[in-house]
């Protein structure tokens, strides 16, 4: 069924799905993964896909579902809180250096990232050849203690993980930090992380405490990683206090690299400046109590970004590809949401299996960015058309900038 915006997949013995994708392909698996979603019993009023929709696990990345009643851990996902940051500088494109060489690697030296040892157990933060002052993210990790001693005190296993030593730091896949350029020439510094290894355990560990508790109440899912928690369970209890939790870990993780990309920044540009004249920093892996249609229900958005009346967000392209800084237009029907990126059109080995390194240095010309064997799945041409996706949410968000990246530094 074809609506002026979106279309309606009508789903047998499910919820229906409202999907903002015209123009965007979207392949076969991820459409039955939304069916498969729209099945469960709890689902409220129908699914919102958003125009960067792809397979996931269990559900697919760019969707939204509202739930009454429980919550799926793997469609949050393990990737908990991640999303982006982005703020605007009082610095113009005549004042960057002609060689943009020296910046990218004093950021590279000032956050840590990849899979270096630093980042993997960061024993000695003082050591090194980081940059990175402590004082941050001691700051931030006092935010996050308390409610770390509380969890862990539940489930002590949690405690066993990188938490305090992954605050401030990258991660690899997707993950960047970019210096761009908006469209009259401002300097805006963005990134794109989340909660890192603490949050990847605390998924983890609730996805397959939910498998355990469906095979023990003997409950059939179309798909074992559609496991969830009800409410009124103490699983269910321990994981919003638990994913809550990842999700502040997220944004100040974001907050502390921030304070220290300007900070780099500024060992490499000497002229005076200012950041934060227009900053976002919003989720779009996560979960959260809203009101929609009149109820307060769950909304988790696997892959999709809040996009309340004026709320600002950040929609990303890939490395060589514009980003978009939005304001919302409030759609009801998508649960005030738009997507979180351009979207994968294919899988990292696929992208390494059909790309070269000459493939990876043609696409981001003009960027300074690592053009290497170990980047290629990152590629541009693995994700979908960003124009296009944007087209396809023309009722979701209007664009208030548009952002050009030059320097791009990943894991």
């Amino acid at each position: 069924m074809k609506h002026e915006t979106f279309d309606v997949i009508a789903v047998e013995g499910g919820r229906p799905v409202k999907m903002w994708t015209h123009g965007v392909p979207v392949e076969d698996e991820a459409r039955k993964q939304l069916s498969n979603t729209a099945k469960m019993p709890f689902i409220y009023k129908h699914i919102a896909a958003m125009p960067d929709v792809h397979l996931g696990k269990g559900s697919t990345i760019g969707s939204v579902i509202p739930t009454l009643g429980a919550i799926i851990p793997a469609a949050v996902g393990v990737d908990i809180g991640c999303g982006m940051m982005a703020a605007k500088t009082t610095l113009t494109a005549n004042d960057l250096p002609d060689n943009l060489g020296p910046l990218r690697s004093a950021i590279e030296r000032s956050v840590p990232h990849g899979m270096s040892p630093k980042t993997r157990g960061f024993k000695g933060r003082d050591k090194g050849s980081w940059d990175t002052p402590p004082q941050a993210v001691d700051a931030a990790w006092l935010q996050l203690k308390d409610g770390f001693d509380a969890i862990c005190d539940k489930t002590p296993k949690l405690r066993n993980t990188n938490n305090y030593k992954h605050l401030g730091t990258l991660g690899t896949g997707n993950h960047f930090i970019e210096i761009c350029l908006d469209e009259v020439g401002f300097v805006w510094f963005m990134l794109h992380s989340g909660s890192r290894g603490v949050g990847n355990a605390i998924g983890s560990w609730f996805i397959e405490l939910a498998k355990k508790d469906m095979r023990t109440h003997f409950i059939n899912l179309p798909d074992d990683d559609l496991a969830y928690l009800p409410e009124g369970t103490q699983h269910y209890d321990d994981y919003v206090e638990a994913v809550g939790w990842a999700q502040q870990f997220a944004r100040l993780n974001r907050e502390v690299m921030m304070q220290n990309l300007i900070a780099a920044v500024r060992t490499v540009i000497t002229k005076p400046f200012e950041t934060h004249v227009e900053a976002v920093n919003c989720h779009h892996n996560y979960v959260q109590k809203e009101h929609h249609f009149g109820k307060d229900v769950l909304v988790t958005r696997k892959g999709a970004v809040s996009a309340r009346e004026g709320e600002l967000g950040i929609i990303p392209g890939s490395m060589g590809a514009k980003s978009y800084i939005v304001r919302g237009k409030g759609n009801p029907e998508s649960f005030n949401s738009c997507s979180h990126g351009a979207g994968r059109t294919m899988s990292r080995n696929e992208a390494k299996r059909r790309f070269t390194v000459a493939d990876q240095v043609k696409a981001t010309e003009g960027v300074e960015c690592r053009k290497d064997a170990d980047v290629i799945d990152e590629i541009p041409m693995a994700y979908k058309d960003i124009d296009a996706v944007m087209e396809a949410q023309r009722d979701l968000v209007e664009v208030v900038h548009t952002l050009k990246q030059i320097v791009c530094v990943k894991g």
